[in-house]
């Protein structure tokens, strides 16, 4: 598997050979960046089957799962489009959300009892030392932020603003299309397989997560899956939200931060984040009063 920057580098090369195959801007050098690579190594791509949905059954205590395949390749752009504050699929605004403090909900993680069968990588070629922990009523980890922004074209999310977009995420809206990265905050959850399967923890499209960076709470719904080896990623939206920086190319942040999954309700719809937070408002007050 290609690397993102191998992946990214070659994108320029054909644009080089091929100008009209790619905007000016895509043929601009391209910063090292600290994404992982798409397609297979890095976080992109969607699980096989009916709209990429979760494959399998419930996790047979170490049973063996296939390796999700994947079609397609992930990350977005940079800008936001408007939209009304409050309004489902309105853009994230910077700042903690809801009341529970993330000094409370990172207290609540500081010891990690393993649930993964191994752990994952943060970036390709990277050592593996990410284990996927739980907690009564919660999944997490501990990891950077890559930046993944597949799903609807948008103004800074198509092909031609990153070389290495697909189309497609692998959960869709209520209304049956593809999830707006540049709009919505979501996570991505590394794909099923012999090491981890999230849908066998309850953590599905739609699972509510609080995402901390910094002090800052943003919470977001499951919205994508990744490659079965890596862990660690974020959309456009909820990069935006917690100050890191969002550009597919050379954004998001190598270490500190962390992805609390919580069991029960999910956001009904997905694509609404008023949704997400009054569900992940009251599941994060739950989790941390827990004993």
């Amino acid at each position: 598997m290609r690397t993102r920057t191998a992946a990214l580098a070659a994108a320029a090369g054909a644009a080089l050979l091929a100008p009209a195959s790619f905007p000016a801007a895509a043929q601009q050098p391209l910063a090292e960046p600290v994404v992982k690579s798409p397609g297979g190594a890095a976080s992109s791509g969607r699980e096989a089957g009916a709209g990429g949905a979760d494959q399998g059954g419930e996790d047979g205590g170490g049973a063996s799962y296939g390796d999700g395949a994947y079609e397609g390749r992930r990350y977005t752009g940079t800008a936001r489009t408007p939209g009304t504050p409050g309004a489902p699929g309105a853009p994230a605004t910077p700042g903690r959300e809801g009341s529970v403090r993330a000094a409370d909900l990172l207290a609540r993680t500081g010891s990690c009892k393993q649930i993964s069968h191994g752990k994952f990588r943060t970036d390709d070629g990277a050592r593996a030392t990410v284990p996927v922990c739980a907690k009564r009523g919660a999944v997490f980890w501990k990891a950077d932020m890559d930046i993944d922004c597949d799903g609807q074209p948008t103004k800074a999310c198509n092909r031609r603003t990153d070389p290495l977009f697909f189309h497609a995420t692998a959960f869709q809206q209520s209304d049956g299309r593809q999830l707006n990265a540049e709009r919505l905050p979501y996570v991505v959850v590394p794909g099923a397989s012999r090491r981890w399967k999230h849908a066998a923890h309850g953590i599905t499209g739609g699972t509510v997560a609080a995402v901390i960076y910094r002090g800052r709470v943003q919470y977001a719904v499951v919205g994508d899956t990744g490659p079965t080896d890596l862990i660690g990623e974020a959309s456009y939206a909820t990069a935006k939200a917690l100050g890191i920086r969002p550009d597919p190319r050379s954004g998001g942040v190598g270490s500190g931060v962390t992805y609390i999954f919580f069991k029960g309700p999910k956001a009904a719809p997905i694509e609404s984040h008023p949704a997400a937070v009054a569900r992940g408002e009251a599941l994060a007050r739950r989790f941390v009063r827990q004993n």
